[in-house]
């Protein structure tokens, strides 16, 4: 059975080129080997991600996420089962988020994501990818 979930958290210290580097690298690695897709967005001091893949997967992935101390404040905003993943291009997708991106409401540089439901933020990252938003360490 797939699922879809869909994460956020709060960075521990500054959002270094080094910390996501290494995110990514220990992300495209395992998310490659257990069949699991998504993006990973980084801005305004927090982290939203999307995951996808079967339910036993992604659900140990989680497990080792909240156990990483770059961040703080976990918290599942959505879990869906799907049919075919959304995010199903890259085994791990990368975007920094601006106060310019349409995830940010533009004129809101507070803008607080723990405020939002997990659908509208989902809908915004499909904003994201349908307008060209730049996404890095892209991987098929």
């Amino acid at each position: 059975m797939l699922i879809r979930m869909l994460y956020l958290s709060r960075s521990v210290g500054p959002q270094t080129t080094m910390m996501t580097s290494s995110i990514l690298a220990t992300a495209l690695d395992f998310n490659a080997r257990n069949g699991i897709t998504g993006v990973l967005c980084q801005g305004q001091g927090f982290f939203l991600q999307v995951l996808e893949g079967e339910r036993s997967a992604v659900n140990r992935l989680y497990g080792r996420i909240a156990q990483d101390t770059r961040h703080k404040d976990l918290e599942v905003l959505l879990v869906d089962d799907i049919q075919q993943r959304r995010f199903g291009n890259w085994t791990m997708a990368h975007v920094v988020l601006s106060d310019r991106s349409p995830v940010v409401p533009m004129q809101h540089p507070s803008f607080d994501p723990y405020a939002q439901p997990g659908r509208v933020l989902l809908e915004r990252l499909d904003e994201l990818i349908a307008t060209g938003h730049p996404i890095k360490n892209v991987v098929a």
